[in-house]
């Protein structure tokens, strides 16, 4: 068997974003290129930015300063733009009639949207914001359904110069308040309601809950996705049509430096308290294109579709990504598996040419038979969100990917990373399960504990230089910015992932490594746990955690969800994690749960597990989808 799961053809180099702009530098491979991206990044971003027409109102006179140190670097020095102006004005102009957005309702409505609609959908909604007082800095929080009208919040944000503040979804009145409150947010614009799973989410209802609590908030405006009817504040609620509807359309976008604030997106991780990640026009719109185009392969009149929502980072992402390269963005209204074959049924019926998906999504998806749609469209598949395990990676390219059509494109970086920090890229091979390689202007490395280089082994992922897309810092509070990044090993970034790269130079990750369990003097990442056990026929997810043990310092417990009609014992589970790791790592309990605890964007929250196992306080769970799976969880243990 073939150790690569996806070999470029010559006509898939031949027409890749990334070939193209290896030879505008004069590099004969990838490796070549990502060198020149890390040692000569003037030329490197300039070549970007020349290579995808990006649209500045001023060119830069300096592509970096770290005069303040590595962790405050800023990017693109003099520059001026504006990421609307670059990812929807621009556009209008130059194909005003193509298909800009789509939305693809719950119910099976279809409503889609022209470039030239859009940009001026988003030039009156600035203007409604302007008219409310809202402004250059003002931070703006956006509860919306995956949708255009997303789109063009974030896009009227950008317009304007104000903050935006993406929320989830999802989520319930206390959790849309502290983040509201943390980011102290003048406006929030939101739906009457939105559909997920056949049942009606009352974001309006939730909306109205939240920003009770939260006096800096002046302003709510609802767009009337369902027509619900809601309790309205004179003075403070808005309708959006209204808004928008005596607006001239003519507003141009704020000319903005390039650090500009542009977006705080709040995550929570894995450990805990919620953190805004601050990024900037500049860094975001350069580093989000980038990656889009050359590790994506995302072109102009492409159409992408990410199974997301705007309150994880691939949903903006999606918005800067596709519109940064003029793709049409298809936006998916409540959960992509209900029904079971909703999403391959929209690839097949949108023609999409990349879909983004997690892990999680894929393993979720596999119970319910393999697509009977024609997949035929697709260029490339993107997944992100947390590492695979073999099994269902194998179904994902034998069943979406052709077997080898088309490849995988798995990136992995996050919230404070802006973009990614690993990735495949379509110039080389890939490998199953495998990142590829460090992302173009990435510095990346593995450490061991004394900060020295590490191959063959799992280590600490870390970064070593500045990147454009780099959170400019925890709003509001520095501290734990250094703290969380920069004081493991000085003037490096450490992101908390275990990492390791093999004898081809190709990159895999681990888990988390806040995450790590150490039995009796060994450590393993949960990940490896969770895959051998996921590797036995009869278990769609498992979460490992680590319990303390007085002889051991660790012993692993695995939380196992069964597939549809699977049956298998515990000793069936621990002899499917021993063959694959040995003796030492046999977990001293298995338990069969229904559901694990999952954010809205598929992660797995281990630590929630873990403490609930343990009887000890989980801290912030607002990001949970299916907060009652923990209550299964402790009857269980």
């Amino acid at each position: 068997m073939s150790r690569f799961a996806w070999t470029p053809s010559e006509a898939q180099l031949e027409a890749a974003n990334v070939v193209r702009l290896a030879r505008r530098l004069d590099c004969s491979d990838y490796h070549a290129l990502h060198r020149l991206s890390v040692d000569d990044p003037e030329r490197f971003w300039a070549a970007v930015r020349d290579d995808l027409a990006l649209p500045l109102f001023r060119g830069w006179d300096a592509v970096s300063d770290d005069s303040r140190g590595i962790e405050w670097t800023t990017w693109f020095t003099g520059a001026r733009l504006n990421v609307a102006e670059a990812c929807v004005h621009r556009w209008a102009r130059e194909r005003a009639d193509a298909e800009a957005a789509v939305l693809r309702a719950e119910d099976g409505g279809r409503t889609a949207l022209t470039w030239s609609e859009l940009s001026r959908g988003v030039t009156r909604l600035a203007e409604g914001l302007s008219r409310l007082g809202v402004g250059a800095g003002d931070a703006v929080g956006i509860f919306l359904p995956m949708s255009p009208q997303a789109a063009i919040a974030s896009h009227a944000c950008a317009h304007l110069g104000a903050v935006q503040v993406p929320i989830f979804s999802g989520f319930a009145a206390p959790a849309i308040a502290s983040r509201l409150a943390d980011a102290g947010a003048k406006a929030l614009i939101t739906a009457d309601g939105s559909l997920r799973r056949g049942s009606v989410v009352p974001m309006k209802e939730i909306a109205d809950e939240a920003v009770v609590s939260v006096s800096s908030v002046e302003h709510v405006v609802s767009w009337s996705r369902l027509g619900i009817d809601a309790p309205t504040t004179p003075g403070r609620d808005h309708d959006w049509d209204e808004l928008v509807r005596d607006a001239p359309g003519t507003l141009p976008p704020l000319e903005v430096e390039s650090e500009h604030p542009y977006l705080v997106a709040y995550t929570s991780g894995t450990t805990g308290r919620p953190k805004g990640a601050l990024h900037v026009h500049g860094g975001f719109l350069l580093s989000i294109a980038r990656e889009a185009a050359y590790q994506a392969d995302v072109r102009a009149g492409d159409r992408v579709l990410f199974a997301t929502d705007m309150g994880w980072i691939m949903g903006p992402w999606t918005v800067v990504g596709g519109g940064s390269l003029g793709a049409t963005v298809v936006y998916l209204e409540g959960a992509p598996d209900w029904p079971a074959d909703r999403l391959w049924t929209l690839v097949e019926e949108e023609r999409v040419t990349m879909l983004g998906v997690s892990p999680t999504l894929v393993r979720a998806l596999i119970p319910r038979g393999e697509p009977s749609a024609d997949l035929s469209s697709l260029r490339a598949v993107t997944t992100t969100g947390e590492p695979w395990n073999r099994g269902p990676y194998d179904w994902l390219d034998e069943h979406v990917c052709g077997a080898g059509r088309i490849p995988v494109v798995n990136i992995s970086g996050g919230t404070e990373v802006g973009a990614c920090f690993l990735s495949v890229t379509p110039m080389a091979p890939t490998k199953p399960c495998s990142l590829g390689f460090p992302a173009l202007g990435q510095d990346m490395d593995v450490f061991d504990d004394a900060g020295e280089p590490l191959r063959g082994e799992v280590g600490e992922l870390v970064c070593k230089r500045a990147w454009p897309g780099m959170t400019r810092g925890i709003w509001g509070d520095p501290e734990r910015y250094l703290e969380t990044y920069w004081r493991r090993f000085p003037g490096v970034w450490t992101h908390g992932d275990w990492a390791s790269v093999d004898e081809d130079g190709y990159w895999f990750l681990h888990g988390r490594s806040d995450d790590t369990l150490n039995v009796a003097g060994k450590r393993i990442g949960p990940a490896e746990l969770e895959s051998a056990a996921v590797n036995h026929p009869a278990v769609a997810e498992a979460a490992a955690i680590g319990v303390p043990h007085e002889i051991k310092g660790e012993v692993p417990w695995l939380f196992c969800v069964l597939r549809p009609d699977a049956e298998a014992s515990a000793d069936d589970i621990s002899r499917a994690v021993t063959n694959e790791l040995g003796k030492s790592f046999r977990p001293e309990r298995v338990v069969f749960v229904s559901a694990l605890p999952k954010t809205r964007s598929a992660k797995i929250v281990r630590r929630a597990v873990r403490a609930q196992a343990l009887g000890h306080d989980p801290g912030d769970l607002s990001t949970l989808e299916n907060p009652e799976s923990l209550t299964e969880i402790a009857r269980a243990v």
